[in-house]
């Protein structure tokens, strides 16, 4: 029998294991090393990810609150253009109303006193109608002119009031919610005593 025929049998198998090289321990030194070091790795990373997830769950509560608050507002101040073209209207009804003089009133006509009437029933049901949805007439007559809310068109003399009081209303104001829709046009006390001081 040859060499090679010997390599072959059941003796093979157990010369090749003889012949395999015996592992050593030097990769799993090398795995002891490298264990820190991942362990090392993955808590920077976890830190990193809770760093990031922190950051995007505020981000996610404070989009929540800004979406809230827009759609508060929306919803408060959605009808603002239309509040302000409606105020127009009733300025005009009312300005109909006080081109009757009173005198003609009192003699009218019944259809002239029904025309009258129902002018100043259209303008009271507008104006509750608009206050349903927010919008507040400003009444600053006998008060302290405040420009937020007040625009003075002119100054009127008058030693009996205090400075920068509201003597006169040219065109009422309103306010829808807390934001002003339309100052009031005012006339201004000038030459009173000085106002207190708040």
């Amino acid at each position: 029998m040859t060499d090679e025929t010997n390599k072959n049998g059941p003796d093979a198998a157990a010369e090749a294991q003889t012949e395999a090289p015996m592992h050593d321990d030097a990769p799993e030194a090398d795995n002891d090393a490298q264990e820190p070091d991942m362990m090392a790795s993955l808590q920077a990373e976890n830190a990193e990810l809770r760093d990031r997830f922190l950051r995007l769950a505020a981000d996610m509560d404070n989009l929540r609150r800004r979406t809230e608050r827009d759609v508060k507002d929306a919803k408060a101040y959605a009808v603002t253009g239309f509040a302000r073209d409606m105020l127009a209207v009733s300025d005009n009804l009312r300005r109909a109303i006080e081109a009757v003089p009173a005198e003609a009133r009192a003699s009218a006509e019944a259809g002239l006193a029904a025309l009258i009437e129902g002018v100043e029933m259209t303008e009271r049901a507008m104006l509750s109608t608009l206050e349903r949805h927010g919008v507040k007439k400003i009444e600053p007559e006998g008060q302290k002119f405040d420009p937020n809310f007040h625009q003075a068109m002119f100054e009127v003399p008058n030693p009996d009031v205090p400075n920068n009081t509201v003597t006169q209303v040219v065109q009422a104001g309103y306010t829808i919610g807390e934001r002003v829709l339309r100052p009031a046009m005012v006339g201004v006390a000038k030459g009173g005593p000085k106002g207190e001081i708040a």
